[in-house]
């Protein structure tokens, strides 16, 4: 006689204790896609007194998706200073305050680290409700990950700022990654091709929505296939060789020592431009032709 098949037990709603009084929590919200969101975010959204948004209207229709009627009051860079304090006063009042920033974890190249800092000093509990990441959702679709990346917000928006912290980047040995806004998108990259060679990249931008879009490949074809600009972008950056120099198949050091020279003697360049021309000559990295210069100057005349 063929024994019933068992019953698997049910899953009980997860218990939870109220949220306690005066305590501020930093919530990851959706990167684009509202599904993207934890149930302890939302019952933290609901259960607050207060929530702090970067934009309130984003914010908006996220709280009207999930039908979460809490307060929202704005709190952004510019107010930053003046309602910081504010805030404090509703932690030391007891109240619970859920700080969001426009898409994804608060603090990335967001307002609220002086918030944080502030609410610890002053013995406020701090939590962080975990989710979406720009950052780390455009690391694991580009194909670039490894062992580790670094995260440097947003490039300085001038050119000559921007150019001198990337060449400061050149050579990172663990994935870079950015942000970029759409109106500077182009000159970023153009820049990157000038200062990374052909080094890999992954622009990507609508991530989690409808049109998500990934765009792969050597910086400079990446510049020259690259879109209507639109929406934020999140910028993946191959890691820099581990041993740069080292390879076979890398140029001899007396040749390109002799090709720096005539660049700068006679070729009407600056010491930087030769470095980065030859850079991208050799697809090697900035900081690689650097050290090959700097170990040719004893080398007899």
């Amino acid at each position: 006689m063929a024994r019933p098949p068992s019953r698997l037990p049910q899953p009980r709603p997860p218990a939870h204790a109220p949220a306690p009084r005066g305590a501020l929590y930093l919530v990851a919200t959706p990167i684009g896609n509202l599904e993207d969101i934890t149930l302890r975010a939302l019952r933290v959204l609901q259960e607050a007194d207060l929530i702090a948004a970067e934009d309130t209207r984003r914010t908006a229709k996220l709280l009207n998706h999930y039908d979460i009627h809490t307060t929202s009051t704005s709190f952004h860079v510019r107010n930053e200073a003046a309602k910081g304090p504010r805030l404090l006063a509703r932690l030391a009042a007891g109240a619970s305050v859920a700080l969001v920033s426009d898409a994804g974890t608060p603090l990335l190249s967001d307002p609220g680290g002086r918030l944080v800092r502030d609410a610890l000093a002053a013995g406020h509990k701090v939590h962080a409700v975990p989710g979406a990441s720009a950052v780390l959702t455009g690391l694991v679709a580009s194909g670039l990950s490894g062992d580790g990346f670094t995260f440097v917000g947003f490039p300085p928006p001038r050119t000559r700022g921007r150019k001198h912290w990337l060449e400061q980047l050149d050579a990172e040995p663990r994935p870079i990654i950015m942000f970029e806004a759409p109106h500077r998108i182009k000159a970023t990259l153009d820049d990157m091709a000038r200062v990374f060679g052909s080094r890999r990249v992954a622009v990507c931008r609508e991530m989690t929505k409808l049109h998500e879009d990934y765009v792969l490949g050597p910086v400079s074809e990446v510049a020259a296939s690259l879109s209507e600009p639109r929406g934020e972008y999140t910028i993946v950056v191959e890691a820099a060789p581990a041993t740069p120099g080292a390879h076979a198949g890398d140029p001899p050091a007396a040749a390109v020592w002799n090709e720096f020279c005539h660049l700068t003697e006679s070729g009407g360049l600056k010491r930087r431009g030769a470095i980065r021309k030859l850079a991208q000559k050799y697809q090697l990295s900035s900081r690689a032709v650097y050290s090959i210069i700097e170990g040719c100057k004893d080398l007899p005349g």
